[in-house]
């Protein structure tokens, strides 16, 4: 009798350590988080602009062209398959920086009455954006010697414009002469009736 009252007494003791075992609950699920994306910096959105430009003229593959912002002449002549054979690049300043929307001229000379930009490669014997009696000097396409025939130019303030050019691109404001190291207040009143942009 004693062993069936302890057997059973067994039986109810393993009865209950079984009941309060541990039982694992599941995790609770946890709200899922979008991915945070940090808006584009300044930098990065002046690295994505576009450039379009049209080569013209003796080139490979004339036609419009897309650059990354900052590209040079020398880019958008690549991207138009390089010049023809027998081509003179002389005249052609492959470091200066180009605009949207710019036309770069290869080998030939520039419409009459169209603004000659410094991406026009100059013909033997056709004028490419001199000073003619009574027309302004293009600051954009004027060579060295175009802007020394200049009042108060000499050849050094005319290589310094070339210079401010070649840094910062095409001249978009007379008023941006004010900029070249060697022109002040009185020479650039003196010029600013005598060139463009």
């Amino acid at each position: 009798m004693l062993s069936l009252v302890a057997a059973v007494a067994a039986l109810i003791a393993a009865a209950g350590v079984w009941w309060e075992r541990p039982v694992p609950e599941p995790a609770p699920s946890l709200p899922v988080i979008a991915e945070h994306q940090p808006p584009p910096s300044a930098s990065s959105t002046a690295a994505a602009r576009e450039l379009v430009i049209s080569v013209v003229g003796r080139v490979n593959r004339p036609g419009l062209v897309r650059l990354a912002d900052g590209a040079r002449v020398a880019d958008a002549l690549d991207a138009a398959g390089g010049a023809a054979p027998g081509t003179d690049l002389l005249a052609l300043n492959p470091a200066r920086k180009l605009s949207d929307g710019e036309q770069v001229l290869v080998g030939v000379a520039a419409p009459p009455g169209a603004p000659v930009d410094g991406g026009v490669q100059a013909v033997p014997g056709v004028a490419t954006g001199g000073a003619g009696p009574g027309s302004a000097v293009d600051l954009n396409a004027a060579t060295v010697e175009q802007l020394d025939a200049l009042p108060g130019i000499g050849p050094v303030t005319a290589q310094r414009i070339l210079d401010w050019r070649a840094a910062h691109g095409r001249f978009t404001s007379v008023d941006q002469l004010r900029e070249v190291s060697g022109i002040g207040e009185s020479k650039f009143a003196k010029l600013k009736d005598l060139v463009r942009v």
